[in-house]
């Protein structure tokens, strides 16, 4: 069913540590509207899509945001991997650190755990497609944001892939959910 290719779906190269700036991108990871809780909500709900076509769709967009996940997690590493310790505490990183050390662990930026109490899964195409278009644009919005306040070239460039992958899947799930409504679902 799945295939790893051992590389990201856009390069991640950054060379200038930013904590502060990775202490916001984990949100991506392990917030509300992150990629994760995508990634579990598509692959969850396909299981129940009533044929092959929703759920091929549900199961490629799961495994291109489990992609992105990967993704975030690699701009998180390369943003903290040779801070200090007092580097960490002072970018509001302690408690993480003291959790976990310098390892990737799904969190929003305020350092709240991942939960799946972030997605629901019905049953109900319909029902699960609008849940689906409306998670991509929080996601996409939550991108906008990161962009905003970011200031590295090599940041933007994967910020922009990622958000521009949230249009995408939006159109995809809108596609499928206008398909599904008028097959009477």
């Amino acid at each position: 069913m799945f295939k790893y290719e051992k590389k990201l779906n856009y390069p991640v190269n950054l060379k200038k540590k930013d904590l502060k700036m990775a202490k916001y991108l984990i949100t991506q990871f392990g917030g509300s509207n992150g990629e994760l809780g995508a990634a579990l909500r598509y692959f969850s709900q396909k299981f129940t899509m009533p044929d092959d076509k929703g759920k091929a769709l549900l199961n490629d967009i799961a495994t291109e945001e489990f992609g992105h996940c990967e993704m975030i997690c690699s701009m998180v590493y390369q943003l903290t991997k040779d801070a200090t310790i007092e580097e960490m505490m002072d970018a509001g990183l302690g408690t993480n650190f003291v959790e976990h050390g310098k390892a990737i662990y799904p969190t929003d930026s305020a350092g709240v755990p991942f939960s799946v109490t972030y997605f629901n899964t019905t049953s109900d195409p319909l029902a699960d497609l609008a849940e689906d278009m409306a998670a991509e644009q929080k996601a996409r919005a939550t991108y906008e944001n990161l962009i905003d306040i970011a200031t590295d070239k090599d940041i933007i460039g994967v910020l922009l892939f990622l958000r521009q992958r949230e249009i995408v899947h939006y159109n995809r799930f809108k596609e499928l959910f206008e398909y599904y409504k008028k097959k009477g679902y």
